[in-house]
């Protein structure tokens, strides 16, 4: 774990020794592999310091110099902030995970929006008196529940979008499907791409995009023929977890989009965990949320 600490609008990082010999310009481009043009504006704007100094972006550091970022600046948030009761599950300077409620869009489609998980948080952060212009980094469909990564600040936002991209951010959902798994566990490995026939819909097609989805089975309900699985995503294709579960027979339960019987209000699936590589720490940030997956009383009837 790197020692870190804040300071008014200003972070700063000790640096570790197998940093040292590292230019502030290969942090910025190797560890943290940020954007070119976001890399060119941070250091135009001379928002680096080592030590309390402003310094060639070549010079190579030492261990245990003090790598100063300034990052809390404040910026309009981008979204009207709007209150919505929701959950934080984790919370640092850099990133907050919020535990979404279903009926609830992830984001706005119109700047006039103001009933989406973002605008909850816009509002969130203004009541603790940060300005910050919060971005999701994953999203989640408006009737999954559960677990929802959003960044503080655009540095946070650019590391963790290319974790994602990576794969270095692992999410682990839980679904309630019709019927009995064949195998306790497996990998669909199908593209995805639209439905020419339905606005919104998706479907397993060879021209669509790469989608891998890890699924596990938990527990069978024979008696209700139901199956409680949780699911880890390579990709984040839309409705991913909801085609690729269609396509092998095993829709999930409330999903009529994708041929699921209404026995939930909605599809049965929750994000439960993130595991979450720190973007300025090397800690690994683990968020469950297992107690409040809505669907579980559905396997004891």
């Amino acid at each position: 774990m790197l020692q870190t600490k804040c300071f008014g609008e200003w972070f700063e990082i000790t640096l570790p020794s197998n940093w040292e010999g590292y230019s502030i310009d290969d942090v910025f481009r190797i560890v943290w592999k940020a954007p070119k043009k976001q890399i060119h504006t941070i250091r135009m704007e001379k928002h680096v310091k080592v030590n309390g100094e402003l310094i060639n972006w070549t010079m190579p550091l030492k261990e245990n110099d003090r790598l100063q970022l300034k990052l809390f600046m404040e910026e309009e948030f981008g979204v009207i902030p709007a209150y919505h009761e929701v959950d934080v599950l984790y919370e640092d300077e850099h990133m907050i995970v919020f535990n979404k409620p279903a009926n609830m869009d992830t984001h706005p489609n119109t700047l006039e929006q103001t009933n989406t998980l973002a605008n909850a948080a816009a509002f969130y952060l203004q009541a603790k008196g940060e300005q910050r212009k919060i971005k999701h980094v994953h999203r989640l469909d408006r009737d999954t529940t559960g677990a929802i990564l959003f960044a503080k600040h655009a540095l946070a936002g650019s590391i963790l979008d290319k974790m994602l991209e990576e794969r270095s951010i692992k999410r682990t959902y839980f679904a309630l499907v019709h019927g009995q798994l064949k195998r306790k566990k497996g990998t669909i490995q199908e593209p995805i791409g639209r439905d020419r026939h339905h606005p919104t819909k998706r479907r397993v097609s060879a021209s669509g995009q790469p989608a891998i989805t890890h699924y596990e089975l938990l527990e069978y309900n024979s008696k209700q023929n139901l199956s409680l699985i949780q699911c880890q995503l390579d990709t984040g294709r839309t409705h991913q977890i909801r085609v690729h579960l269609s396509s092998i027979g095993h829709p999930i339960v409330g999903d009529k989009l994708y041929g699921g019987k209404p026995l939930f209000e909605r599809q049965a699936l929750h994000a439960g965990k993130l595991v979450i590589p720190h973007p300025f720490t090397d800690e690994n940030i683990v968020v469950e949320d297992f107690k409040t997956i809505p669907f579980l009383h559905l396997l004891k009837k």
